[in-house]
């Protein structure tokens, strides 16, 4: 006998609480209810159409009850099947009526949903409603003038956030120029503002460049007494200097022995593109000794509470100011200022550095098909960076000491 889905009650979601990270509570028929670290709790409703996935929010618990969601959700089906895509609808009904700053960023926003990944989606919707909302939000979206938006990131700036108000200008930019598009207003003035907002300050991530110094941490990494998990991500890591997060969730189904590769799927990748990273001799061995510790986990460097989760950040940098090494002088990001620095100074193409360290195009069409460039020769760079720390870490720190 077939069992009914189970679905979803008002006792469980009461019972559920926020997680480290946004994690889901399904019902049926696509509706959840996704739960975020602050406590934020949204209905979101997941269909086809087109060939394509798509979402929908629905509003928030418990503004919006579970009986509300089902109803909505119902409604939206319904369209489905009567061959109108809901996400569709919504805007065309909305852009009658509603014209305000916050109207069409919300417009804007649910028209990209799908395409984004839920931690990005987070951020964006965030600094909306903390830095453009209260400003500017109930203005028309057409009497928006350069100095309105001036104003309001300068409140931003003002909280040492130079960096937020940056990222909080560009999204208005997607914005104002969604709503030219549709016919809400006539000129974009964030373009009006090129240069007027302060730099953001430049963030170093503090690495060793000197041979000397790079041998003795090589060494100290291998003496580490900590987690044998935690001194195996500590020595992986330069040898392949990717970004701490790809480090960390690293998964063995990503790992291809027989070609000696590491595949990255793109939605881990910063640039949201596959990343390919050619393993040396010298980290497929590591690899290996993970395997005989980890192999049966997801993750290949798990988490010590659970194997369900990835080794945390604090981890990797904890254990490097346990080896001496603290605050201004190395950071787990830094091992990819170590690669770059060293690696440019022995005239290795930089082309193949830039692509290697992940830097590539911010074009996502290109990027998609740049994943395995100059692959042949990364590989032979990756094996020569092994080698050549290999001398460091025995004690060479000669010019001999450079890989060929």
């Amino acid at each position: 006998m077939k069992l009914p889905p189970k679905m979803l009650t008002n006792s469980a979601i009461n019972a559920a609480k926020p997680r480290e990270k946004p994690w889901k509570l399904f019902d049926e028929k696509g509706l959840y209810l996704l739960i975020r670290p602050n406590g934020g709790r949204w209905w979101r409703f997941k269909y086809r159409f087109g060939r394509k996935e798509k979402l929908l929010s629905l509003g928030t618990f418990p503004e919006v009850s579970l009986k509300q969601a089902r109803e909505k959700r119902d409604a939206h089906r319904s369209d489905v099947a009567n061959g109108v895509d809901p996400g569709v609808r919504r805007i065309v009904e909305k852009s009658a009526v509603a014209d305000t700053c916050e109207a069409v960023a919300r417009e804007w926003f649910e028209t990209n949903l799908s395409k984004w990944k839920e931690s990005h989606s987070t951020k964006i919707l965030r600094r909306l409603e903390m830095y453009i909302f209260p400003s500017i939000g109930t203005k028309s979206v057409a009497d928006v003038a350069p100095k309105d938006l001036l104003d309001c990131l300068r409140k931003v700036e003002q909280l040492g956030n130079r960096q937020t108000a940056r990222r909080a200008l560009q999204i208005c930019g997607q914005v104002f120029r969604y709503a030219i598009a549709t016919g809400r207003a006539e000129v974009d003035p964030t373009s009006a503002l090129r240069g007027a907002l302060a730099p953001p300050l430049e963030v170093h991530h503090a690495s060793i460049t000197e041979p000397k110094k790079l041998g003795q941490l090589l060494r100290a990494l291998d003496g580490y007494d900590g987690s044998l998990v935690v001194r195996c991500a500590l020595r992986l890591a330069p040898l392949v200097f990717v970004r701490p997060g790809e480090l960390r969730s690293a998964e063995w189904s990503e790992i291809d022995f027989e070609k000696s590769e590491w595949h990255i799927p793109a939605a881990k990748m910063k640039m949201n593109a596959k990343h390919i990273v050619p393993l040396s001799r010298q980290a497929i061995a590591i690899v290996r000794e993970m395997q005989s510790v980890t192999g049966e986990a997801r993750y290949v460097f798990p988490s010590a509470r659970t194997n369900s989760r990835p080794l945390s950040d604090n981890a990797l940098l904890a254990a490097l100011r346990r080896m001496g090494y603290q605050q201004g002088t190395l950071t787990v990001h830094g091992f990819r200022s170590t690669a770059s620095t060293l690696l440019n100074e022995q005239g290795k193409n930089r082309d193949w550095i830039e692509r290697q360290l992940a830097h590539g195009e911010r074009d996502g069409v290109r990027a998609a098909y740049n994943y395995a460039q100059y692959l042949p020769e990364r590989r032979k760079m990756m094996q020569e960076w092994a080698d050549y720390l290999d001398t460091l870490r025995g004690g060479c720190e000669t010019e001999d000491a450079r890989p060929i």
